[in-house]
């Protein structure tokens, strides 16, 4: 029984997405709080320029994925490719709507202002949590035996 890769480049690009997403969301997100010497002001500004960085990683990684899936002319909309659009889907809403909320409220908390708690961080991990779950089993689905 041999397995193979059928979407070489899409592979290599889910992958690479899930370590990204797995090293900052999950481990640098929190862990530079805990470096000496970071106060809250310093800690958000890192914060923001990563994950902003971040943001553009992906989106590089989701349009490689997109074009080699057209490049081997694979049917977009099959529920195939579901478990690629909920994270393409997820992208989109973090960047066009979560991203910029927190990095607004990122701000104003670096200006030296307070604010009320919000949800948004919650929601954010939460996205995470469903994007990387679905790149993983798409990823997965991307070897055939």
């Amino acid at each position: 029984m041999t397995t193979s890769v059928k979407l070489p480049l899409a592979s290599a690009s889910v992958f690479l997405w899930l370590g990204f997403v797995g090293a900052i969301s999950f481990l640098e997100a929190w862990l530079k709080f805990l470096a000496p010497g970071i106060t809250i002001p310093l800690g958000l500004g890192i914060g923001r320029l990563v994950f902003n960085a971040l943001n553009a990683v992906e989106w590089v990684l989701a349009v490689v994925i997109l074009t080699d899936m057209i490049r081997a002319g694979r049917r977009l909309f099959s529920s195939k490719n579901g478990l690629y659009f909920v994270p393409f889907v997820v992208l989109a809403v973090q960047t066009f709507w979560l991203l910029p909320q927190l990095d607004a409220r990122a701000e104003i908390l670096i200006q030296g202002y307070e604010l009320e708690a919000s949800n948004l961080h919650f929601y954010y991990v939460g996205m995470e949590i469903v994007k990387v779950v679905c790149l993983l089993i798409f990823g997965i689905k991307l070897f055939k035996t």
